[in-house]
């Protein structure tokens, strides 16, 4: 009878002294664990508008692509250059708009997906284009000539190579932002391009209507920038509010 009490007193002290080890290692395991982050997303607006053009538009020039034959039998009907186009609307295609500054630090890490760069018809497309720096730039070619891709920056390292028929692609990357840099083929003059690079994903592209949309920007007060390269480049300060689209028009004039 002694004996058995023993044990049961044994097993009692047993029990009371695993529940108090659980009890520690669960206070230990709950004072390791960070606090749940909270997620606060910024209120944010957008900034939109059109870049207009006033006057006579430039007369375009029409390409003469006899150098390369190859080239030539890759169109039907003449290609003009692209710089000083207008719009039948009277607005401007290819215009690079992006925020250069403001009060808010809109840096941000670069995508992984690339931006293309295609060579078809012996012209480039698109011909203006924005990336952010580090971002993969990816050439192409489509065409069944020899290509040499020559990238001309003022910040960023040059690059000259040339690409074969059916070679794949080629990968470059920007460690410094730059607006604008240029591109041209060594081997066909007319072929020109643009690369806007950005150390922040609030830019865009005008096309056919001349208009540009940045959504998702933090409220707080920028100064917007409007790159072409014929008419030049315009600012404006703007002010984002929370929920609102803030207007943005330009206006470039024949010179």
């Amino acid at each position: 009878m002694i004996r058995e009490n023993a044990n049961q007193k044994t097993s009692a002290r047993i029990s009371v002294l695993l529940i108090v080890l659980l009890g520690f290692a669960a206070v230990l395991s709950w004072l390791g664990t960070p606090a749940p982050r909270q997620a606060s997303a910024s209120a944010t607006g957008d900034i939109a508008g059109k870049i207009y053009f006033h006057g006579t538009p430039p007369k375009l020039r029409p390409i003469n692509m006899r150098k390369d034959p190859v080239c030539a039998t890759l169109h039907s009907s003449t290609v003009y250059a692209q710089d000083g186009a207008v719009n039948p609307d009277g607005t401007l295609p290819n215009a690079f708009v992006y925020i250069k500054s403001g009060s808010v630090n809109l840096s941000e890490p670069a995508p992984r997906n690339s931006v293309d760069l295609t060579q078809k018809g012996c012209m480039y497309e698109p011909h203006v284009l924005g990336i952010m720096v580090g971002q993969p730039l990816q050439v192409l070619t489509l065409d069944p000539t020899t290509h040499n891709i020559h990238v001309v920056p003022r910040i960023n390292r040059e690059w000259n190579v040339t690409q074969q028929p059916g070679s794949p692609s080629m990968i470059w990357r920007f460690t410094h932002p730059e607006v604008m840099i240029p591109v041209h083929c060594n081997e066909h003059p007319w072929m020109k391009a643009y690369i806007g690079v950005v150390d922040n994903p609030f830019y865009a592209v005008t096309g056919k209507t001349g208009v540009f949309d940045l959504k998702g920007v933090p409220a707080g007060n920028y100064t917007v920038e409007v790159w072409t390269a014929t008419f030049g480049t315009q600012e404006k300060e703007v002010t984002v509010q929370p929920g609102e689209t803030a207007t943005a028009d330009f206006t470039f004039e024949d010179k």
